[in-house]
């Protein structure tokens, strides 16, 4: 299959190295110059500063959206208008309101879209997945996670603190992940409380969150996402009537990746602990890719697709709202 990116920074990059198998065709940012460098890197690739250009080739089966967040919908939009599947980065949109006619749009037009939330396909994601299908923890009961980086000089300048290419701050870009991975361990919330607030940094978006959500049958996820960490920090605890996983770092400044198991004995007292690390280099995008490849060979939906990018897109646009942070596209 034949792929275009569109954003050729840093993620457009990343995705051009993990291709799975696929071709680069074509490229696309508003800095030619960039597109033409990341083109330069694959034999006859070509290169454009224009996304409809790339979009629009009768040799393009799959577009990589890897823009800002106010682009992402559009031109996924677009892309499903030219029939072509997508995988567009996480969040989607900035708001639910770019967001909501686009899975009915993908159907009508018979395109897979694939959003990217990459963390569930980490190594220690994967292993834990696996063991909670496999009924190891028992019924699942609550979730404890928080996220956050340490920020750097004049992060409150970057394109992040601007809700108009945002849509908000430090839970839209990585709080969304930990909503995502709430959801897809304990399914969908129906409860949703919490604060968005900017305690630190200069800027217009928050710098720090902390949800309350609870499912239908009152199974609850609490998330903090933070830019004020002040040392890059990852932890997921999973809990279940028999037992708990958490996954601790993400590789590089997050720490070595590693799931710990900790299983509760009938006599209870200390658990059985079991822990597998996985300090080798991250392979999540590869898998990523490998398993969108898959969807479209099997004309399969993608098991993060637009309805979970809207799902997990309500619950921090509802945080914001509460919180006094509207940023409604």
């Amino acid at each position: 299959m034949n792929v275009a990116i569109v954003g050729c920074g840093y993620i457009g990059q990343r995705r051009s190295k993990n291709l799975a198998g696929a071709s680069l065709v074509a490229c696309a940012d508003l800095d030619l110059a960039r597109a033409l460098a990341l083109a330069s890197t694959v034999s006859g690739c070509a290169a454009s500063e224009d996304w409809r250009v790339v979009v629009a080739r009768a040799d393009v089966d799959i577009v990589i959206v890897a823009t800002l967040h106010d682009a992402l919908a559009g031109i996924t939009r677009g892309a499903i208008l030219a029939g072509k599947h997508v995988l567009v980065e996480k969040p989607a949109a900035r708001h639910v309101n770019e967001l909501r006619l686009l899975p009915e749009l993908a159907r009508q037009h018979g395109a897979l879209v694939h959003v990217g939330f990459n963390h569930r396909y980490h190594r220690a994601f994967q292993k834990a997945r696996q063991l909670v299908d496999a009924g190891e923890l028992g019924p699942l009961m609550f979730i404890r996670a928080r996220y956050g980086h340490g920020g750097r000089v004049g992060y409150d300048r970057e394109w992040r603190s601007r809700p108009e290419l945002s849509g908000g701050g430090e839970l839209i870009d990585q709080g969304v992940h930990l909503v995502d991975l709430a959801r897809w361990f304990l399914g969908d919330f129906v409860d949703v409380g919490g604060s968005a607030h900017t305690f630190y940094w200069d800027m217009p978006v928050d710098d720090n969150a902390f949800l309350l959500l609870k499912t239908a049958d009152k199974r609850v996820a609490f998330l903090h996402a933070s830019c004020t960490e002040w040392k890059n920090s990852f932890s997921f605890e999973l809990y279940g009537r028999d037992g708990k996983l958490q996954v601790d770092g993400l590789g590089g400044s997050y720490g070595v990746e590693r799931l710990t198991w900790y299983k509760m004995l009938p006599e209870m007292g200390p658990p059985e602990t079991m822990s597998w690390e996985y300090p080798m280099s991250d392979n999540s995008w590869l898998v990523e890719m490998q398993e969108f490849l898959e969807d479209v060979r099997l004309g399969r939906q993608p098991a993060a697709g637009l309805d979970e990018a809207l799902a997990a897109l309500s619950v921090v646009n509802t945080i914001y709202e509460e919180s006094g942070y509207d940023h409604r596209a």
